[in-house]
């Protein structure tokens, strides 16, 4: 199984300037690459990123020397992502899957920018270590043309290490270690089934009455928020006092980013680990955004995220991922009589039906529970399959 582990590093002057030099020569052989693959393409011209590669490496030496400083797998795997973000486009316009991007559609690939997303790529070749390999040793890592680097903490898979991406956030480094391992372990489940609705006041409420209070980080940090960006407008460009601002603002997004992902990975291991199966809602989260008046409470509770850590999370531990219908009514239906109404954005569910009454998430989270069950049930009696439910794993 390959897992990805992230290690902030603690680098000193010199490996900071190596770690900038390197992402700027990525940043430089992605951008050269995507403008000759343009070129060749507009004229029909036969382009793919192992020419590009091969056709870098014969003029790095006499056109661009300053290449050579940096490891050679930094340069290769920078125009091998480029390849890859082309193939993704292709196969989106053949699918005609169209991006959230009105202005790129299929998400056909852009010229990075300095300073934004830095970051760079080390392969680690075969399970032979080579010379251009990288190595972890105890709370070190071992980077190409650099040496050793002291991490914060060490690393908590066995397994050979496949590659690393060092990459900057704010004004902190980070390595990314991808590790084919065995580690993971699938948890003993102590519950079977639970429904989870997401909402904006409350992160999630489960079926069993249980509700995960979200920290609201952008939210509660809005005012420091908007005094940074004000002295950061204020400034003169390409001052040192912008450059000064503009990290300080960088520093307090990554602080709320860290806040939320905390919060995130923590529902996520509770649900993973102790529930056998869990079913959700299929959130249209790109066209809630669009509504502007919600758009900031639903970024800030993570909805996209939240998803994308249950697919991995219970393929880890051994749970079942059932994902509701996207059109399926769950705030609508009554969990007693199955009675289905408008409801006027209230936060109590009132049938008119059978006059019962319960809170809104939990009535929803409560169907949502009752739709796998019924899941379940149809397909040991006769292998049938609900049409609003669908097993990710």
């Amino acid at each position: 199984m390959l897992v990805a582990q992230r290690i902030q590093l603690n680098p000193n002057n010199k490996q900071t300037t190596f770690f900038n030099k390197s992402a700027g020569c990525s940043r430089f052989a992605y951008n050269w690459a995507k403008n000759e693959w343009d070129k060749r393409y507009n004229d029909n011209k036969k382009v793919n990123e192992a020419l590009l590669r091969k056709e870098l490496n014969s003029i790095k030496r006499e056109v661009f020397p300053w290449m050579l400083e940096v490891p050679k797998t930094v340069i290769q795997q920078s125009i091998k992502d480029l390849g890859v973000a082309y193939q993704n486009a292709f196969r989106r316009i053949k699918k005609k899957q169209r991006t959230s991007n009105d202005k790129n559609p299929f998400g056909f690939p852009v010229y990075k920018k300095k300073c934004k997303n830095d970051s760079f790529r080390i392969d680690n070749g075969s399970l032979i270590k080579g010379e251009h390999s990288v190595v972890v040793n105890n709370k070190k890592v071992k980077v190409p043309k650099l040496g050793y680097v002291r991490l914060t903490e060490r690393v908590r898979f066995t397994g050979q290490i496949k590659s690393a991406v060092i990459s900057r956030k704010a004004n902190k480094w980070f390595v990314s270690f991808l590790i084919d391992t065995n580690d993971i372990v699938r948890t003993k489940k102590k519950r079977n089934v639970v429904g989870v609705d997401l909402g904006v006041n409350k992160l999630a409420t489960l079926s069993n009455k249980k509700i995960f209070v979200g920290p609201k980080a952008y939210t509660c940090r809005m005012r420091k928020l908007r005094k940074l960006n004000k002295k950061f407008s204020r400034t003169k460009k390409l001052s040192k006092n912008r450059k000064k601002a503009a990290q300080a603002l960088a520093i307090l997004h990554y602080r709320i980013s860290c806040i939320r992902k905390d919060s995130i990975h923590k529902l996520t291991s509770h649900l993973s680990k102790d529930y056998r199966i869990i079913s959700i809602e299929d959130l249209n989260v790109s066209g809630m955004i669009k509504n502007h008046n919600l758009a900031r409470a639903i970024s800030d509770m993570g909805f996209g995220e939240f998803r994308r850590q249950m697919e991995y999370k219970t393929t880890w531990y051994g749970s079942t991922l059932f994902i509701a219908d996207r059109f399926y009514p769950s705030t609508k239906t009554c969990s007693k009589c199955d009675n289905i109404q408008n409801m006027d954005g209230k936060d109590t569910y009132h049938c008119e039906s059978c006059g019962y009454k319960i809170e809104r998430d939990l009535n929803a989270s409560i169907n949502l529970e009752n739709l796998a069950v019924s899941f379940i049930d149809k397909q040991n009696d006769c292998g049938e399959k609900s049409a609003g439910l669908t097993s990710v794993n």
